[in-house]
């Protein structure tokens, strides 16, 4: 089996409930409110290795409390977190998340996600790093790490994935080191100008990616996801189920995906597994603890079929 190896931000999660969003200046009762640790990096790891991917995260977290639980439940959750730094002068990473109607809105507190030095990336990187395993990482972290690290995994001949999320636009040498690119529909039409409504328009968008020489995955939230890696064009449809939050459903999908690519699993049937597992997280709440295990996800598919 392949490793994966996740390069990421880890963020303690602060989410409360709401009716409607707060307006200018107005103040609002919540509700529901919970703490769970998050990040998009650290959900994606732990989501690959709840599904059984051998898992290591390379991520920076303060000296603070908030540290010490995220690096907990990465541990916890069966998460290799040898590559995991801790920084005496910054505090840990916080999402402020406020659910409303089935949705979230999301503010950063970036915090020591952006002081991991390159050096110790790559040193840590040479020390896990083997030919053909999956190297994954998103753009919570510095970009200009991000943009180092694609190259370093490269070299080492990793198969390297890339969430651009936050979505920005990317330096064309991202692409030259980059092998699959997993884009949601906002993301995608920042990177390409094309807003991924239906087949016409996702197959433009896939070609776009192609010029650039990277394969695609884009997920098309309720519809479903469409991908051109391998050499193959495929479309998967999402499943139906009672949305009650949805953080953390777009990193179950990548996280189920890498652990199936890490046992060389067909991509259709990757991204299947993937959409099952990403509908499965949206009928709980918060970010990692939402995320299912591997039996899990065939019990309840099983129970609905």
């Amino acid at each position: 089996m392949k490793k994966v190896i996740v390069l990421g931000s880890l963020n303690m999660d602060l989410t409360i409930q709401c009716v409607d969003l707060p307006k200018n200046g107005e103040t609002i009762n919540g509700s529901d409110f919970f703490v769970n640790p998050g990040g998009k990096g650290g959900n994606q790891a732990v989501a690959a290795a709840k599904l059984g991917a051998e898992t290591h995260m390379i991520a920076n977290i303060g000296n603070d409390v908030f540290g010490e639980q995220l690096l907990e439940a990465l541990q916890g959750y069966g998460v290799h977190t040898e590559g995991v730094f801790r920084d005496a002068h910054e505090t840990s990473g916080v999402a402020m998340i406020i659910r409303s109607h089935g949705d979230n809105r999301i503010i950063l507190g970036n915090g020591a996600n952006h002081t991991l030095p390159e050096a110790a990336f790559v040193e840590m990187l040479q020390k896990l790093a083997r030919k053909d395993d999956i190297f994954l990482t998103q753009l919570e972290n510095d970009y200009a790490l991000v943009r180092n690290a694609l190259r370093h995994a490269k070299q080492a001949g990793m198969y390297t994935m890339l969430n651009p999320a936050p979505a920005r636009v990317l330096d064309s040498d991202v692409y030259e080191h980059l092998d699959l690119i997993v884009v949601n529909q906002s993301e995608c039409e920042l990177l390409t100008g094309i807003y991924p409504s239906d087949e016409d328009s996702c197959m433009e968008a896939m070609h776009s990616f192609e010029a650039r020489g990277v394969d695609a995955l884009i997920t098309l939230g309720t519809h479903g996801s469409m991908c051109n890696a391998f050499g193959r064009y495929l479309f998967v449809p999402a499943q139906k189920v009672e949305t009650v939050d949805t953080t953390g459903a777009g990193d179950s999908f990548i996280g189920a995906l890498c652990s199936c690519l890490s046992r060389d699993v067909d991509m259709k049937e990757a991204m299947e597994f993937a959409t099952r597992v990403a509908a499965l997280t949206v009928t709980r709440r918060g970010a990692q603890a939402s995320i299912p295990y591997k039996k899990e996800v065939e019990h309840y598919f099983k129970e609905e079929n």
